[in-house]
């Protein structure tokens, strides 16, 4: 094994050793199937011996201003499943469209909880592994600007707010000096509490702040 071969080992062990959660038939109801990605490469430098936090990095976008729904929101490279298509599937398609890289059905490390939006899907978080795979290029059509983010930046406590509009908490997640709201904030912060710290903490109640619910 590799150096880097470690920490993907230690990832598949901690996404093994948690239950995740498929939406119910009543949350699917009406709504459309979808992908997000957690994809993963290791920092530079990485030695395989450090943790987790400080070994790997993964991919955040900032969608391109262009697009219709959502455009300038930071978000995960994923999109909405094609007909016949598993969800599996959707996401490697939408990374090989969005970041350019071509990760075959072995780069697939485990999956998180489904989370329902409000604006009208159930995304199903899936971990990719993308450690020489080559180098990420956004597509601008799709992509304002693509981040390689250190697992440590989001190693922090989210933020949970009231809002008049809904009972649940909407959660914050901080990073880059401002905040990540659900769906993408909940996904890192289940990664954060599944990954790094082997919690099997629940995120599909959490709330989306109110401009995101369209």
């Amino acid at each position: 094994m590799d150096r880097t071969g470690a920490l993907r080992t230690a990832v598949v062990d901690a996404l093994a050793g948690f239950t995740r959660r498929a939406a119910a038939d009543a949350d699917r109801d009406g709504r459309k199937t979808a992908a997000v990605t957690m994809t993963l490469i290791p920092a530079a430098g990485a030695t395989g011996e450090g943790p987790l936090a400080d070994e790997l990095t993964f991919l955040l976008t900032r969608r391109a201003t262009s697009l219709r729904a959502h455009s300038g929101q930071w978000a995960l490279p994923g999109g909405r499943a094609d007909p016949g298509e598993s969800i599996t599937e959707a996401a490697r398609r939408e990374v090989s469209e969005e970041v350019g890289l071509d990760l075959g059905e072995d780069r697939v490390l485990g999956l998180l909880d489904d989370y329902p939006t409000r604006s009208g899907y159930v995304i199903t978080p899936v971990v990719l592994w993308a450690g020489g795979a080559g180098e990420p290029t956004p597509n601008p059509d799709e992509v304002g600007s693509l981040h390689r983010v250190p697992l440590r930046e989001i190693d922090q406590e989210p933020r949970f707010l009231t809002i008049p509009e809904s009972d649940a908490p909407v959660i914050q997640v901080p990073l880059f000096d401002r905040f990540v709201h659900a769906p993408t904030g909940a996904v890192l912060y289940q990664f954060r509490e599944v990954v790094l710290h082997g919690r099997a903490t629940r995120v599909a109640h959490l709330e989306q702040p109110v401009f995101a619910w369209k």
